[in-house]
């Protein structure tokens, strides 16, 4: 008998026609995690199996990774004899304490002579009468005995680890994160992440106002999602020409209105170009000027490319808890300010109107400065085991 991983798919069961895409696709996203470890990999429909001596080490980093329902420490013997598994059961339950339990059988042998009923009531049995004080508990029982029946071999397994489901990574397309040094937009990503998009990301940074341990912040908050991500592509824009700009011309409380539709448009070309399907950020309904609905409705003009807002319906207090979650929370609160936040006027526009901003934006050529900004851009590809610590030098 050996130990054996056991992946449960969850909301993966639910595709038809396309469920293996998904399964391979997770596949694919697992192998990649586990370069440099030595283990075995296959599927099919209903589960994932994984046979390696680093149990602990890849369980690890099962746990991160989107796709898996929950991740189970299973017992591989290919003896399937009814004696067999009752001896089994009793040798692998000895050191569990428990005042009831449930024994479920699921055959995927149907030619199996013993069905599974019949060996639910088999087990069971010999369970009650290895202790005292025992009972079957059908409805949410204390401890579950679980017995599968293959082909070859007969799987058991008792307890499981909640994974993160969701969809596995790159099958729902790319998309392209806008990245800041917040406590949203990361906690956008990661959800992003989790609906099956690959991201890339992109930042705005505007020296000398902004500064390299801002920087520095954005690309560790990068490489947090990047645990989820496998890696992140972050493409790092100089945003002073066209800021300066802005301020310069326009009026105070129109500022944020026009550089948020330049960001977007810098954000849709770079997209385009990485074949990226939509937009994420951070925005939340309400929660600053730049984020009403007569804002958004007015700043999304500027583009054609979707925006997908992945906690417009969030408050703060939820979208902290999973900034905590996932740690990015404290890198989030570090006091390096980016560009989103050092030009906010006292009092911003919250009703914009659009007949007001495209008349405001034709008082500086915009077009020239997106190119040069995009021409000159930072491409750091940020991986999980990067060299450099980024975290180290905040």
């Amino acid at each position: 008998m050996e130990k054996i991983i056991i992946i449960k798919y969850g909301e993966l069961t639910l595709k038809k026609k396309n469920k293996n895409f998904f399964l391979k696709t997770l596949k694919n996203n697992i192998e990649e995690a586990l370069k440099g470890i030595d283990y075995q990999i296959y599927y099919d429909f209903g589960r994932m199996f994984i046979e390696t001596s680093k149990l602990e080490k890849v369980i690890d980093i099962l746990k991160n990774i989107f796709g898996i329902y929950e991740i189970i420490i299973g017992y591989k013997d290919e003896e399937r004899e009814i004696a067999k598994i009752k001896d089994q059961v009793l040798y692998l339950i000895k050191d569990y304490e428990f005042s009831n339990f449930r024994v479920s059988t699921k055959r995927s042998d149907k030619t199996y002579p013993i069905t599974s009923m019949e060996i639910n009531k088999i087990v069971a049995t010999a369970i009650l009468k290895s202790r005292n004080n025992l009972k079957v508990q059908l409805n949410e029982p204390e401890f579950n005995v679980n017995i599968e029946i293959r082909k070859k071999e007969v799987l058991y397994y008792f307890d499981a680890i909640k994974g993160l489901g969701g969809y596995p990574v790159g099958t729902l397309g790319k998309g392209m994160l806008m990245l800041s040094g917040g406590i949203d937009s990361p906690v956008a990503g990661y959800m992003a992440i989790k609906r099956g998009v690959k991201i890339e990301a992109i930042y705005f940074e505007s020296p000398p106002h902004t500064s390299d341990q801002a920087k520095n912040k954005v690309i560790s908050l990068a490489k947090k999602l990047a645990v989820y991500n496998n890696t992140v592509k972050l493409h790092v824009i100089n945003f002073t020409k066209i800021q300066e700009e802005i301020l310069k011309n326009m009026p105070r409380d129109y500022l944020i209105t026009i550089m948020r539709r330049m960001m977007y448009r810098i954000s849709a070309i770079i997209a385009s170009r990485e074949k990226a399907l939509a937009i994420f950020n951070g925005e939340s309904i309400g929660q600053v000027a730049s984020q009403t609905l007569a804002s958004m409705k007015v700043i999304n003009e500027a583009i054609k490319l979707p925006v997908i807002r992945p906690l417009a319906c969030f408050d703060k207090t939820e979208i902290m808890e999973i900034a905590r979650k996932i740690g990015t929370y404290d890198i989030s609160i570090l006091p390096y300010e980016d560009c989103c936040t050092i030009f906010v006027p006292p009092h911003p526009v919250i009703n914009p109107r659009l007949d007001k901003t495209l008349e405001y934006e034709k008082l500086i050529p915009y077009e020239e400065y997106i190119y040069e900004a995009i021409k000159g851009h930072e491409v750091i590809k940020v991986g999980v085991e990067e060299e450099n610590n980024y975290q180290d030098i905040l």
